[in-house]
């Protein structure tokens, strides 16, 4: 960085540039109009205190006249962007300065007028510029009324540069922190208003990402159905055909030909019974009337009413609704891995966790069984885990070994629920 490129800025802060919030906008109405009060105050009190003649009166009624035409055209009525130009911000300062000088050498009460050219000094570019107008105007207002900046400096030198350096640099400094203080908060403002439209981009990533994770789940659960249906329904069919087949071979023999058919119908029983639970895997209904925390309550507490096996359910963090994608999933992969400990674990007990925290929902399952040595594998268990954890921008970590249990965790961004899933 230049360290030279402060000099180029004004101590005032651009009217332009100005936002519609905050205390700026009151802070330039109140600078348009402050001249004009000045100089009335300025008037009405040499008025107030008289000792002037008629022809006193008429010139510097006059001068008073020409100086509020100069503020009502550089200062009132000015469009923001002229009066922010350096060449048109100095000519409207040696205008204040020109006319108030020559208002305080016919009555110093004009002094109170004069307090305006320290405001329109500090408009000025570059910076030198505006320290020297701050020192010009000093040495005039304090030396005006004192028979003039030339006797002043020749009776009492050390005093009169004393006093404009230290008030120079007093109104300066301020000037120049003001300004400071107005390019932070307006450099504030710019990184908030990149904050919120960053979020609402990433909101609206996050509402593509599950929108093709809808569309990735629905092949996903096709081929599990095709699985299903391959490995049970088609299966089960089959056994039907052979049994009633073998019925028909068997008629003229009665307790066989029953036996075949008591068969046939055991089995498109259970083909009905499995036919109907790969239908209520489609939704996960648990969802439906129960916050995620009931539903895996539920879950494990029917799992562990049907194994034998004991299932304790936590929650932990601040529960609140998740987007419906989220949710789905941590319910699907806690059936997943309760399956697979049913299956393959042979536990004494099993924990499921879930956690909530600021950016991330985690599911962690966790059994006292076999264990197993982790690596790639063929199956719906671990790998659809997986599938259905990465659609959503989660991770899934498997930790066992043989004899030392399973723990499975599931990390999954904790995406809100949207206002009309909410409703």
């Amino acid at each position: 960085m230049n360290p030279g490129a402060g000099w180029d800025r004004a101590m005032w802060p651009p009217e332009s540039a100005q936002t519609a919030a905050g205390w700026q906008p009151w802070l330039y109405r109140v600078e348009r109009f402050l001249p004009g009060v000045l100089l009335a105050a300025a008037s009405a009190v040499s008025i107030g205190v008289g000792g002037h003649d008629g022809r006193w009166w008429a010139v510097t009624g006059a001068l008073v006249a020409l100086t509020a035409l100069w503020v009502l055209g550089t200062v009132v009525f000015a469009p923001a962007r002229l009066r922010d130009r350096p060449a048109f911000a100095l000519l409207t300062f040696l205008g204040i300065l020109a006319l108030g000088s020559a208002l305080e050498v016919r009555d110093v009460t004009y002094v109170i007028f004069m307090i305006y050219a320290f405001l329109s000094a500090m408009r000025l570019r570059p910076t030198w510029l505006a320290f020297t107008a701050l020192a010009v105007t000093s040495l005039l207002i304090n030396t005006l009324g004192n028979g003039g900046p030339v006797q002043a400096l020749r009776e009492r030198p050390g005093v009169w540069i004393a006093i404009i350096v230290v008030q120079t640099a007093a109104v300066g400094g301020g000037g120049l922190l003001s300004a400071a203080v107005a390019r932070q908060n307006e450099e504030r403002r710019r990184m908030l208003d990149e904050l919120a439209a960053a979020q609402a981009e990433n909101e609206g990533l996050q509402r593509q990402l599950l929108g093709q994770a809808r569309e990735a789940g629905v092949l996903d659960e096709r081929q599990r159905l095709a699985q299903e249906i391959h490995d049970t329904l088609a299966q089960g069919f089959t056994g039907i055909i052979t049994q009633l087949e073998a019925a028909a071979l068997a008629k003229d023999e009665p307790a066989e030909w029953q036996r075949h058919l008591d068969s046939a119908t055991t089995l498109a029983r259970e083909n009905l019974t499995a036919a109907r639970r790969s239908v209520r895997a489609l939704h996960p209904e648990h969802l439906d009337s129960a916050t995620l925390p009931e539903a895996l309550a539920g879950v494990a507490a029917r799992w562990s009413a049907r194994t034998g096996v004991p299932a304790a359910m936590t929650a932990t963090g601040v529960p609140r609704p998740l987007h419906p994608e989220i949710e789905s999933t941590i319910l699907r992969v806690t059936q997943e891995a309760l399956s697979n400990v049913d299956k393959h674990a042979a536990a004494g007990r099993v924990g499921v966790t879930l956690s909530y925290m600021d950016e991330e929902v985690t599911l962690d399952v966790r059994d006292d069984g076999v264990g197993f040595v982790p690596g790639p594998g063929p199956g719906f268990g671990l790998p659809g885990m997986r599938r259905r954890v990465q659609r959503l921008a989660g991770t899934v970590h498997v930790e066992s070994e043989p004899g030392g249990g399973t723990a499975i965790s599931a990390a999954l961004p904790a995406v809100p629920s949207p206002p009309e899933a909410s409703a």
